[in-house]
This record gives C-alpha cells, structure tokens and sequence, in this order.
C-alpha cells in the first residue's frame, strides 16, 4: 500500500519537475531568439602567423647605414613628448584585436588561419548542445571545417543512458544459438526408441552426418530441427532484425566521434566559452584571400531549440612569396639543320622464295597502311619537302648466303616500285583537290604536289642481328638450346652456321615457324628538307620550356616541382623557389651573386630576418623602400618583415 501510494505521489511529482524544467530552457531560448545571441569569433592578438626564430633579440634601438646619404640612422621606439622632443617609450600588447582581417603569410605552399570561437554563458545550459560550424570561403566555394560541439552535463548524461539502455536491450539477444535445443527431450527420445544412437553419447569418434541417418534413417539435422524451440528462436531473430530501429528509438542523438575538432561537455556555465580554432589550407593558384564564418544550432535532445545567426566573416588576405617571381621568359640557342631524316620499319611478309608484294599475306596488309599514313603525313607536311626514301630489306637466313642477299634485294626493290606507284597515284589525286595560290610575280598558280622523290633500293642481306636478340628475350627455348645457338653464333661462315642450328638444336622448327618471319624487315628512311631553307644550318633561339615550367610551379604554389626544375639554373627564380621552400641558406647564396635590385633586396631581408640579422634585414629593406615605395605595404604581409615594422617602428617617411 505504501508503495503504491508513493507512486502515485511521485510521478506527478517528477512530470511537474520535468515542465518546469522545460519551460525554463523553453524561455532561454525564447531570449536568445528574442536578443539575437550569438556566438562570435575574434582574431587572436599575436603579431605574427608564422613562427619566428627564438633568437631575435627585443632590441629597441637599432643603428642603419642609409644607402642613398651614406648617414647612419638610430632608429628606436620612440614619439614626440609635449615640447616636440622624441623620446622612447614602451607599448603593450592587447590580448586580443578586434580587426576583422589579418595578413597571413604563405610559406611551403601552406598557411595557418587562426581565429577565436567566444560563446557568451547565456547561450549555454546543462541540457543543450551547441553545435557551431566554422566555415571558409575559398574561390567562390564554401568549405564546411570540422564541427565544434558544446555539450551540457544533463544533455551528455541523457545520452550515456540511452547508450545504456541500448545495452541492456542487447543483452536480451541470445548469441548461442544450441540454447533453443530442448535437450532433454531429445535426449531422452533418443534413449527411449533408439538406443542405437543413444550409444554414439560417450563415442568421440566423429560420424558423418550421412552415416548418421544410413544408419538410423533421419539425419542429424532433422532430429536437432525436430527438438528446438522454434518460437524462441523465431522471437531472437526478430531481436535482432530490430537493433537499428531500437538504437534510434534508445539512443536518440548518438554522441559523434569522428570528423570533430572539439566535443567538451560543460559542467558550469558561468562564464563565456573561449576556444582557439588553427586551421591548415593548401593555398591554390590564384587564392588571395578567404573568409571564414560561423553559425551553429542549439539542441535539447533531438529538438532544434534555437539557429544560432551567422557571424561576421573574419577575412584572412594571403601573401606569397610567388609574388616576387621574375616572369621575364628564358630563351635557348638551338642550331636548325636544313636536312632532316626521319626512320621507321616495318614487317611485311613474304613467301618462301617469293619477292612480290602481297597485301593479302599475314599482317601485311595492316602494315603496308601505316607506311601509306606515313608517307602521306610527310607529303602534306608544310615544314618539310621529301628528298628520297631509301628502302632497306632483311631477310632470314635459311637458304644460302647469296640466294638471301639477292632475294632481299628484289624484295627492296619490289616495295620501292609498289609505293613509288602508290606515291605518284596519291599526288595526282591531291592536285587534282588542291586549290590555286598566288605567286611571288603576283601570278596565278595551281598548287602542285609533283611527285619527284626518288627510291633507293638496299639489301641488308641476313638479319642475324635481330636473330640474336629474339633469341636471349625469347621465353619458349630452353636454356639448353640457347647455349648452343650462342655456342654456333661464333662460327663465322654463315651458311655452314646455319646447317649446324638446323641439326642441332631441337628448337629450330620453333625457331623458323616463329623466329625467322620476324627477320624479313623492310626500313624506310625519309630524307627531306625544311621548306624555304637555304642554309645547311641556322641558329635560333627557342623557349625555355624547362624554365617556365619552373617558374609556373613558384606561381602555383608547387615549390618542391619549382626547386627540382630550377636548381641547375642557379638564378634568381631559383631563389625565389628556394626561399618559399624554406631552403633559406640556398637561397641566400644565390641573391648575394645577384644584381641588387628591389626584390633582391627584399628577399634578402626575409631571409636576414629569419635568421635573427636585424640590423641587415632592416638594412635590406630600407633599401628595397627606397628603390620600390610599394614595398612599405608588402612589408606588412610577410611576417619577417612586419615584425621588424613593429619592433622598430618604422615610419613611412623613414621609408622613403
């Protein structure tokens, strides 16, 4: 009685609890919405985005030597008291800045963008989740960052017991499945109408499942079938079938794991929320700047409570040391010959014997189209006319020496006449579409493709070369029979080598059926000229591919491809390369030997920077000032350069 009793006063109890509860975080969020709370972002106060040597010194004077006067300059932090005297004087840091860009610098093809994540405590309770999402702005596409989330303990605590919850679900699901087996029962079946089975019971011996019902009519199987508990086995299946529906059911918001930058769970809320978000971009040809915003979403539970207005975009302009590459195109000395020759070979087959073309034999037909494809290309080249083609032919050594050179000649001089004829068929057939062009004297004429190249037949006799190789890379003969080809090739009367392989390796009936077809080649070479050339040579000067594709990798950022292509030139673009990759040594070696020039300067006095010279980084730039005003602003994009701008305090008109 007292329980029930306790029960009924309880739950009342506990469901006015729980609305109030509601209603409490139901007007927060009204408030939020009502005010237009919402989270913000902020620059971190630091003066630099890049880290700097530990060694530079906090000097505050520094002494110069003006290039132009010659004068020594003190330069110190320094402003002007109330009689109009300099006096130095000390300036603090703010924490934070609340400028809405910043200057980052790009070094090795990558930047950091830094910012700070402020939730005010009012947007924060025990039972919401923030959800705030950083995005960036990159070349016209919106890039969504990793999630920050903001858990309060209750909202946190509510999900472990629905995980909980899940558990104990599981726990009804049974994994062995012999249990559903009433084993008694056919135990006692089994002693009861066949004893004969009953006895395999202390048998270790293992019987096949066909012995097993040869012998007592009904299969294994069929008699554990028989004895188990389908209905319970039925009821866990469908356990199982309904994990997925009941983790949803259970667990309402799963607590997310991967693709997070920050999952902190809240335990007080009395004051704001800071959290310093660094985020690495590879920075792409063209990208100049990137903005980056915040929004987010409040839950309690799986209820959206209230959209959290985007922020103000905070606006990161990127510098690069890509800027200060010298386009100016590099050019070679290339020497251009008048006469120019052009090789290709073919394998066109013939009959034992036989020296007349044949389309229709092997591949011949496949072949002899790509000579014709060769052939009409050069015709219709406009760099080039076509002197003569010379024709060389092979043949395979079976048969006598003589008979073979004589039969590759014929073979040479059967191809020269077939496409001789095809050649001149082909230039009657284009001047015949050819249009008509005018002539130096003004003069009408008709395009003419006459055809007055000539052939020259040549025999190479007996291609035992080739024979020599297809031998080693062949993959059928054995290693026995390759000795002994290398053992005859020694011999130097070729037919008498030709009889010895006939007789004595096992492999020459391979060797002839598979081998020799591959020895009767016919090689053209094209002699031609370059139209219009008068000289046997002439120098030019042509682009530096090489270079330009170096200086196109500094352009877009690829600076270990620029360094691989611009270290043998050793120049300027070359430290250009160097300096981006960090190489700064490199790079300082070769801008010494450089012409002193605004960027050399400039580039020198990163790198004196870098490594802690303050007083020739100041120098370099001072210089760089006076050559290129507009390097007064560049200085302050490249960290090197800004920090020396900040610790000295260098004025515009001390740039000038």
């Amino acid at each position: 009685m007292y329980s029930k009793h306790f029960h009924r006063a309880v739950v009342p109890l506990m469901l006015i609890l729980f609305a109030v509860g509601c209603a409490s975080t139901g007007r927060k969020a009204q408030r939020l919405r009502s005010y237009g709370v919402r989270a913000s972002m902020s620059l971190p106060g630091e003066e630099t985005s890049v880290s700097l040597p530990d060694s530079i010194p906090d000097r505050d004077t520094l002494v110069v030597t003006d290039d132009r006067t010659g004068a020594q300059v003190l330069i110190m932090r320094a402003i002007k008291d109330e009689d109009g005297e300099m006096v130095a004087h000390e300036q603090l840091e703010a924490a934070y800045v609340t400028a809405r860009f910043r200057n980052v610098a790009e070094r090795n093809g990558k930047v950091t963008l830094k910012f700070c994540i402020t939730v005010p405590r009012h947007m924060m309770d025990s039972k919401w989740q923030l959800r705030l999402q950083p995005s960036m702005e990159v070349l016209g596409d919106t890039l969504r960052l990793e999630p920050v989330i903001i858990t309060g303990k209750d909202y946190r605590r509510a999900q472990l017991r629905g995980y909980q919850q899940y558990e104990r679900w599981l726990k009804g699901i049974i994994s062995d499945t012999t249990v559903f087996v009433r084993r008694w029962q056919l135990e006692l079946f089994l002693q009861r109408n066949l004893p004969e089975v009953w006895a395999f019971r202390n048998d270790s011996s293992l019987v096949s499942d066909e012995a097993f019902q040869s012998a007592f009519g009904v299969s294994e199987k069929e008699a554990v079938e028989h004895y188990t508990d389908k209905f319970r086995r039925g009821w866990n299946r469908w356990l199982i079938s309904r994990k997925d529906k009941t983790f949803k059911r259970l667990v309402k918001v799963p607590i997310q794991t991967d693709g997070l930058r920050l999952d902190t769970v809240i335990v007080s809320t009395t004051g704001d929320f800071l959290y310093e978000y660094a985020q690495d971009l590879t920075v792409l040809p063209r990208l100049r700047k990137v903005d980056v915003l915040l929004s987010g979403s409040i839950f309690e539970q799986d209820r959206q409570v209230y959209t959290i207005p985007a922020s103000d975009p905070l606006t990161f302009y990127i510098s690069s040391l890509s800027a200060f590459v010298d386009p100016t195109e590099k050019y070679l000395l290339k020497v251009v010959e008048r006469k120019v020759s052009a090789n290709t070979a073919c394998y066109i087959d013939f009959g034992s014997g036989k020296y007349e073309v044949d389309e229709n034999l092997s591949s011949n037909r496949e072949e002899i189209g790509r000579i014709k494809d060769n052939l009409k290309a050069l015709i219709m080249d406009s760099r080039f006319d076509m002197d003569s083609i010379v024709v060389r032919s092979s043949a395979s050594p079976e048969g006598s020496l003589s008979y073979n050179r004589a039969l590759s000649e014929k073979r040479s001089e059967s191809i020269s006449r077939y496409f001789d004829d095809w050649m001149k068929a082909l230039c009657d057939s284009l001047d015949a579409q050819s249009g008509f062009l005018v002539g130096e004297d003004g003069t009408i004429v008709k395009h003419s493709f006459h055809n007055s190249i000539s052939f020259c037949s040549r025999s190479d006799g007996e291609n035992w070369r080739m024979l020599d190789k297809l031998v080693e890379l062949d993959s059928v003969m054995s290693p026995a029979c390759k000795n002994l080809y290398r053992q005859y090739a020694l011999t130097e009367d070729l037919d008498r080598r030709e009889k010895l392989m006939q007789k004595g390796i096992a492999s020459y009936r391979y060797m002839r059926e598979h081998l020799y077809p591959r020895l009767r080649t016919v090689k053209f070479e094209f002699h031609l000229h370059r139209k219009g050339m008068v000289k046997d040579t002439v120098h030019t000067t042509v682009l530096d591919s090489v270079y330009m594709a170096g200086v196109q990798a500094i352009r877009d950022h690829d600076y270990q491809t620029a360094v691989t292509l611009l270290r043998p030139y050793n120049d300027y673009n070359a430290a250009v390369a160097f300096c981006a990759l960090g190489y700064d040594a490199s790079a300082m070696e070769i801008l010494q030997r450089c012409e002193r020039n605004d960027r050399v300067l400039y580039m020198m006095a990163v790198l004196h920077s870098r490594r802690g010279e303050d007083r020739e980084a100041v120098q370099c730039y001072l210089s760089a000032c006076a050559l290129n005003p507009g390097y007064v602003h560049r200085g302050n994009l490249d960290p090197e350069i800004s920090v020396l701008k900040k610790r000295y305090e260098l004025k515009y008109d001390e740039l000038q």
